[in-house]
């Protein structure tokens, strides 16, 4: 069994030079908000047992709609310095006391699982370890009057990025210490740790792990985030289910009243089952019978939201996005017709997107056919997803 290892997302910063009025951690880039990227990545490796976020109190309401659906511990408020922010972060965490933590920036929306698994060994071999780049340009010292006053040696220099990794002990205690000496100026943990007598290590960084700060760096990092989602797939899905007793059915992710009930092992949702399909149909990854089987008890009358949660989770786990769902209900009835942006509604709740990504239709089948003869529900769905280019 590995170390116990948490992350602190530091996001209390104001950040507004990239413009707007938007903290630059809660700006929009490619759909959704910065900092969801980098509260993903923690949230969703598999090494990483808590994720702390230190937040502006002012900010509550940004970052709860940011962080929906993320299993993440309850923000903290942030403190007046980078630094008292992260110790507000690892103080909330000296309860659960892990091995090691990562401090890593909320405007770093790239970095990759690689880099936080590479983070964690690096600290593993060292108790302290940073990704850090080889500086590549000429390094100039310039004096006052803005005249070069010398050239720098750019060999030992390294450009240092985030997430930071500390056994996490020796750096609450580096935190607590300085707060007590009233040393609140280091501008990173690794300048923390270095003046508390720590060793750090320098591991490979990632030219991509880019902090944005300017508008220039959004504009950059939309064209890249498009570009980095250019695998498009579309898949299909199809479900059917018969009427039964019952005073209802469910449709969509909503309890819809009617003088029969669908018949099925779970709620018997069509329309959530299609779409479920589709989801895994264009990621390649089985139907919805391989991951739930009818013939297993847990999903006996259980809702179908679960199911259709766990196909974004993932889409999301590949790096990607679900950017549209399409489903058409085929049924005489109940009507769909008075039920339809309710249900466009739920389902995007469910899939965390935004409401005109997703489609509803309803149709009859001309009284053909079971569905003519008002024996059952069918529903067809289509998927169009979005994931990292690879071969």
């Amino acid at each position: 069994m590995g170390p116990s290892v948490a992350a602190v997302v530091v996001a209390a910063g104001r950040g507004l030079r990239a413009g707007g009025n938007l903290p630059k951690q809660y700006r929009q880039l490619a759909g959704e908000p910065v900092i969801r990227s980098s509260l993903s990545l923690f949230a969703w490796h598999g090494q990483i047992g808590a994720v702390q976020t230190v937040i502006h109190p002012d900010d509550r309401g940004d970052y709860e709609a940011a962080a929906k659906g993320l299993r993440l511990l309850a923000p903290v408020p942030g403190g007046a310095t980078r630094q008292a922010s992260v110790r507000a972060g690892l103080e909330a965490l000296s309860a659960r006391a892990p091995d090691i933590v990562l401090v890593h920036d909320a405007a770093r929306p790239f970095c990759s699982a690689e880099l936080v698994s590479r983070a964690i060994v690096a600290c593993g071999e060292t108790g302290a370890a940073i990704p850090a780049l080889e500086v590549t340009d000429t390094i100039k010292r310039v004096d006052a009057d803005g005249y070069v006053a010398g050239t720098i040696d750019r060999a030992s220099l390294r450009a240092v990025q985030t997430p930071q990794a500390f056994a996490f002990p020796a750096l609450l205690e580096a935190h607590r210490r300085a707060a007590k000496e009233g040393r609140e100026d280091f501008t990173d943990d690794a300048a923390l740790a270095e003046w508390a007598g720590l060793k750090v290590a320098v591991f490979a960084g990632e030219s991509g792990n880019m902090k944005l700060t300017t508008d220039e760096d959004f504009a950059k990092a939309e064209a890249r985030r498009i570009a980095s989602l250019a695998d498009l797939r579309t898949g299909n899905g199809f479900d059917v289910h018969a009427f039964g007793p019952g005073d209802h059915v469910w449709l969509g992710g909503l309890k819809i009243p009617h003088d029969r009930g669908l018949t099925g092992h779970s709620d018997a949702d069509v329309a959530l089952h299609a779409l479920v399909d589709a989801i895994l149909g264009a990621i390649a990854d089985g139907d919805i019978g391989k991951h739930f089987s009818p013939n297993d008890p847990r999903w006996r009358g259980a809702p179908s939201d679960q199911f259709l949660k766990f196909a974004v989770e993932r889409v999301t786990k590949r790096g990607g996005k679900v950017a549209h769902l399409d489903v058409t209900i085929v049924c005489e009835e109940p009507r769909i017709g008075p039920h339809r942006d309710a249900m466009r509604k739920r389902i995007a709740e469910i899939a965390e997107m935004a409401i005109e990504r997703v489609a509803v239709k309803a149709t009859t089948s001309e009284q053909l056919g079971f569905t003519g003869r008002k024996e059952g529900i069918a529903a067809m769905a289509t998927a169009t997803v979005r994931l990292p280019w690879s071969w």
